[in-house]
């Protein structure tokens, strides 16, 4: 490993000379003569006087037979010996030629699927044909199974800082993160995606006429599934079929609700590494700008912002959007027919779904439309996902770590009427969930601060996020309270694991602005602005 780069490690075939030399084995090669043959010589005449001797006592039927057992013994041992050397070259020249890293300690397991190959392996010049038939088995797939910082790196001994003593300010703040330079972090990007424990192949339900046949909860939108169906979803194993919204269509975006115009899906299906996405709804937000975006980054990543018609027209009339639906970096996707009344659930389809509507990309970052951007998507990669060796990170919720006390807060401040809430916290207890205790660990906390999150699009952490939309869509919007639940039942099955990271790293590299009412509220709560007077029209003054 150099400088912190993946190691890669490379094989290839040697000639079959270079092998025969290595083993000092020499193989009988025959070429026929195209010469005539020379006068017998006084040796070869011997022995023809020496056959005839034979054929005079024997019998020549005899003889005959006993040529054709030589021929056909001296015939098996070539083959024999011909076989053994392609098997022994076969077994020391055969390499995986892989992406996975010298430093990795581990290889997880592969499927044992099996090719059937057909080897001709000689031709006789006795019009003998041996075909055999070998069963082998293909190259392992490669996986990327994280990376350690070469020695004396600087985010290697990287610890944080008491926070400081300031008892004027006692809410969240930001703290220290040690990011790679861009150039690193875009050079440590993972040539294969990570390994998907269990889960290998998803589908997802698609109904033309729905059956809403089911206990309570659902929707048009993500189907109505029986809490068998449920219980089925979270039996994981290596192919899988589920609900995962957009059921109505073959396609997201096409008669899903939710819908998108045919131009915004073809840029959105050629997004194939990493992709920013965030939502604006109701107009309720102001658009935000990244800063300290690399033109590598401009170039090569995908940041769409998703609003509803109602924002397009705010947009037209007050923020530029024009025919050519970018503002800035963002490509304004506007979307139809949502599927829900309440806002808030609408935001939860691009925010969990992330990977049905780029179904090509690798990566995504999910901000929320209230944040703005400070730190190279790239870097935040590799310091949340790549570094860790994880597919799915989020943030510590900066106060509460209790599914419990979340709930009770959500009631406090009105977010959801308290009926709903108590009913879902009610099933999760049924089903065996109890208060956060260090128990849990090395799980640190089981409510997350949900409007940032870091993922690898592959198959654990893209059932994880249908799971935990499936949930949003059942009970109530309030995702804080469902992701617990979804996260433990996966681990239980798989050992899968999220990067929940402190939320002061969260605040390092987002800053929450405010929603567009407030700032109209602020405006308004303003002092009146001062004008100076305007500058006398002479030089003069005028005494009275």
């Amino acid at each position: 490993m150099n400088g912190g780069s993946l190691g890669i490690r490379s094989g290839s075939y040697s000639s079959l000379d270079k092998k025969q030399q290595q083993n000092n084995v020499l193989l009988p090669i025959q070429t026929p003569s195209t010469t005539k043959t020379k006068p017998y010589s006084k040796m070869f005449k011997d022995k023809e006087k020496l056959f005839h001797w034979a054929c005079k006592f024997a019998g020549r039927k005899r003889v005959r037979m006993f040529l054709l057992l030589a021929i056909s013994a001296a015939v098996f041992v070539w083959v024999f010996y011909v076989g053994k050397d392609e098997d022994q070259e076969n077994h020391n020249g055969h390499k995986v030629n892989d992406s996975l890293p010298l430093n990795s300690s581990e290889t997880p397991p592969m499927n044992e699927v099996q090719t059937v190959g057909i080897v001709n392996r000689v031709s006789f010049p006795i019009d003998v044909e041996r075909t055999e038939v070998r069963v082998m088995p293909p190259p392992p797939p490669s996986y990327f199974l994280g990376y350690t910082l070469p020695p004396g790196h600087p985010c290697n001994s990287f610890t944080l800082p008491p926070p400081p003593a300031d008892k004027k300010r006692t809410g969240p703040r930001p703290c220290p993160v040690c990011y790679i330079p861009m150039e690193e972090a875009i050079a440590l990007m993972p040539k294969v995606p990570s390994f998907s424990p269990v889960v290998k192949d998803l589908t997802y339900v698609y109904e033309e006429n729905l059956n809403k046949e089911t206990e309570f909860g659902g929707s048009d939108f993500g189907g109505y599934p029986t809490l068998k169906q449920r219980d089925d979803s979270y039996d994981i194993r290596e192919s899988m079929n589920l609900h995962c919204g957009f059921v109505k269509g073959r396609k997201p975006g096409h008669g899903t609700g939710f819908d998108i115009d045919d131009n915004d899906l073809l840029h959105m299906e050629q997004c194939r590494g990493v992709v920013v996405a965030s939502a604006i709804f109701g107009a309720f937000d102001v658009i935000q700008q990244p800063k300290n975006i690399s033109e590598y980054s401009k170039r090569t990543i995908c940041f769409y912002m998703f609003a509803d018609e109602e924002t397009e027209a705010d947009l037209k009339a007050n923020g530029g959007l024009d025919e050519t639906r970018k503002i800035g970096v963002w490509r304004i996707v506007v979307v139809r027919n949502l599927p829900y009344t309440d806002g808030r659930r609408n935001g939860k389809i691009p925010k969990l779904l992330t990977h049905r509507l780029f179904p090509n990309a690798r990566f995504s970052l999910w901000i929320d439309g209230k944040l703005e951007l400070f730190v190279d998507p790239y870097q935040i990669l590799e310091r949340f996902l790549w570094r860790t060796n994880a597919t799915f990170a989020i943030s510590r919720h900066y106060k509460r770590f209790d599914v419990f006390d979340e709930a009770e807060a959500n009631k406090a401040a009105g977010k959801y009427d308290n009926a709903s809430v108590d009913f879902q916290v009610d099933f999760y207890k049924k089903e065996g969930l109890t208060p956060y205790s260090e128990a849990k660990l090395p799980i640190k906390s089981d409510v997350p601060e949900g409007c940032v999150i870091i993922r690898e699009h592959v198959p654990i952490s893209n059932l994880f996020s249908c799971l935990w939309f499936n949930e949003v869509d059942r009970f109530t919007s309030r995702d804080q309270i469902s992701f617990s639940t979804v996260r433990d039942k996966i681990a239980a099955k798989t050992g899968w694991m999220v990067n929940m990271f402190l939320d002061c790293e969260r605040r390092n590299f987002v800053v929450q602005q405010y929603h567009k009412e407030v700032l109209a509220y602020l405006a308004q709560m303003a002092p009146p602005v001062i004008n100076p007077p305007p500058p006398p029209t002479s030089s003069r003054s005028f005494v009275r």
